[in-house]
């Protein structure tokens, strides 16, 4: 029985939409991109669009958010290649920056225009 449930533990989690590579068709109208649309990330990959770089410290304080949120989060971002992290040291203390990639540009930008076009609709 443990067997099984594993196996569908495994199965859930390889097909879970996270895990997937970003999807590079063409999404219909209605649906949004949901690695970027939920709000702790969308404010990182947000607060990375207008800073070259920011450490983790000045993500979590911006974001108002702990530890283990913003690293589950950034993590997201960072499997689908949104923003890269880099590791190194300040002294004695580890230091961990970020900053946006191309590819997180261009999905944020994706995303932005996705949400005019349906801020137009609703309007009109």
């Amino acid at each position: 029985m443990a067997g099984k449930a594993a196996q569908r533990s495994r199965v859930k989690a390889e097909t879970h939409p996270s895990n997937a590579e970003p999807s590079t068709s063409p999404q219909p109208a209605t649906r949004l991109e949901r690695l970027i649309h939920e709000r702790l990330r969308l404010g990182i990959v947000s607060a990375l669009a207008v800073n070259d770089r920011l450490t983790f410290n000045d993500l979590k304080r911006l974001l108002r958010t702990t530890d283990g949120n913003l690293s589950v989060h950034a993590r997201k971002l960072e499997d689908a290649r949104y923003i890269s992290c880099e590791k190194s040291f300040d002294g004695r203390l580890p230091r961990t920056e970020y900053r946006l990639t191309a590819v997180g540009r261009r999905a944020l930008e994706k995303y932005l225009a996705h949400m005019e076009a349906l801020i137009k609709a609703v309007k009109t």
